[in-house]
């Protein structure tokens, strides 16, 4: 149910109870703030996402076979950043302090995926300018993507969670269709999704990174991988090795598609 209606059905009530009692009814003396469920949002903007039709076999997942995400008639990536900016759809929207919608180019041949903003990226408004964000800018720039040149980044959810926790499935789900909007209106070439929590909410998953990352499958009609998150490498240096076979894999299936993308 969307916010308006659970609102229209309050006054109703308050209105009901009034007339009944003669008087204003205890429990109605102000209106609650409301928000949209997390259904009514994913699906406010576009239809629904595409779910694997096995989490047990990631390879052969067939994302092509759902529907496509649409955004409205003419929308544009910037017109899919204003309805963020506005958003009130979860109480994450009470805790930032900057949405933060994505940046980037507006005909990329990557979209980036992450988790959510942090610190930084709630003070700037911006995604991925904090340490893992100067480090995810290394990790493109080796393999010739950059934010200024050929990519987009984005995030599961667009305001800060608290405490940098994981986005909550109900928050991840309000957000989605916004996600579902900028893909559709982007158009990438190939997605890279950065780390567990990017992973499994695109893909509707609950496979882990380390069992998923480095391997492309198929989401709907677009080559998708998923590798570690540049905060996860800055946590452990180890890590640092597979990410780099993981974007080497990625460039050449990008190189295949578009062979002249780094020109």
């Amino acid at each position: 149910m969307k916010a308006d209606e659970k609102s229209l059905l309050y006054n109703m009530l308050k209105k009901t109870s009034a007339a009944i009692l003669g008087c204003a009814a205890k429990g109605f003396e102000a209106e609650p703030q409301f928000f949209d469920d997390p259904e009514a949002a994913q699906n406010s903007f576009s239809p629904e996402s595409a779910a694997p039709q096995s989490p047990a076999a990631p390879v052969s997942q067939n994302f092509s076979q759902a529907q496509d995400a649409a955004a409205p008639a003419g929308a544009t990536i910037d017109s899919v950043a204003q309805k963020i900016v506005s958003c009130g759809r979860c109480p994450l929207c009470k805790t930032r302090k900057n949405v933060v919608p994505g940046e980037g180019v507006s005909n990329p041949y990557v979209l980036v995926v992450g988790e959510g903003p942090g610190a930084d990226e709630d003070e700037q408004g911006r995604p991925f300018v904090g340490r893992a964000g100067q480090l995810l800018d290394k990790m493109l720039a080796a393999i010739n993507l950059s934010r200024q040149k050929n990519c987009f980044i984005a995030n599961i959810v667009k305001c800060r969670p608290p405490m940098n926790r994981d986005p909550e499935p109900q928050e991840a789900a309000a957000c989605r269709s916004f996600l579902d909007a900028q893909i559709h209106v982007l158009k990438p070439k190939m997605i890279l999704a950065l780390g567990r929590v990017a992973l499994q909410n695109l893909l509707d998953t609950s496979i882990g990174i380390n069992r998923m990352r480095g391997q492309i499958v198929d989401f709907k009609g677009i080559p998708f991988m998923a590798t570690y998150h540049p905060s996860a490498l800055l946590r452990d240096e180890s890590l640092k090795r597979p990410a780099w076979e993981d974007l080497k894999a990625f460039r050449q299936k990008l190189i295949e598609i578009c062979p002249d993308y780094d020109k």
